[in-house]
């Protein structure tokens, strides 16, 4: 694989911009886009549909092992850069909702659910030309990217982030809840036994507190270009 086909990991907590700068990224570059986030949210919604007790590991191993997850690509007028499908029922827009912020780590942190995807994901980005993000993307699903960032930003702008967000999207929510709901997935992203969110030696940080979503993408794809061309870029 070339310097131009490269494997891009973006990891980082909730609400700090990794998912809309990783979409900008690939759009700007050509590159697939694939947040793996969206998989677990669609097995948390599709759990929560089912009414299945979230504390019975066994039955939702069972369900991700029935169900069908695929994903396409959405066309430019679509918010998302993707569809994503359980058994042919789109629910792209469902798995936004604070009911999927609020379980979705419970679903995200059973091994054997992450272990199954592992192979999936991995495979997306064989061939090159990927953004990929989510929160073990660096050191767990593609721990030989070629470049790899570790977003980060204050508690209280992600939660403004977060809170703004929802109320933009016409959801009931209030501040207190949002705040609650980002220190709890915090807490059960970075203590569960396998593949917690942490960042790698060699993952360049990005802090997102005090910077607009365009000064973002500028310093990446700064980085980017000066990796391309084989400069030696500082952490």
């Amino acid at each position: 694989m070339g310097k131009k086909d490269l494997i891009i990991a973006i990891d980082g907590p909730s609400a700090v911009g990794k998912s809309t700068i990783a979409r900008l990224i690939a759009q700007e570059l050509g590159y697939l886009y694939v947040e793996t986030g969206a998989i677990y949210r669609a097995i948390t919604w599709k759990a929560l549909k089912d009414k299945i007790d979230l504390n019975n590991e066994v039955i939702i191993i069972d369900l991700v092992s029935r169900i069908n997850i695929s994903m396409k690509s959405a066309n430019n007028q679509s918010e998302e850069n993707f569809r994503i499908f359980i058994d042919g029922e789109e629910v792209t827009k469902e798995i936004r909702s604070p009911d999927i912020d609020k379980y979705v780590s419970q679903i995200a942190r059973i091994p054997k659910i992450r272990g199954k995807l592992v192979s999936i994901q991995r495979n997306l980005a064989k061939n090159g030309k990927v953004v990929m993000e989510g929160r073990d993307i660096g050191s767990k699903i593609l721990p030989h990217a070629d470049i790899k960032f570790f977003f980060t930003a204050s508690e209280e702008a992600r939660i403004q982030r977060r809170f703004r967000e929802l109320i933009e999207k016409g959801y009931q929510v209030n501040y207190e809840e949002v705040k609650e709901q980002i220190i709890k997935r915090d807490f059960i992203d970075s203590q569960r036994k396998y593949a917690p969110l942490v960042k790698t030696k060699d993952a360049i940080v990005i802090d997102s507190t005090y910077k607009s979503i365009t000064e973002v993408k500028e310093e990446i794809m700064g980085i980017i270009d000066r990796i391309k061309k084989g400069r030696k870029v500082e952490n």
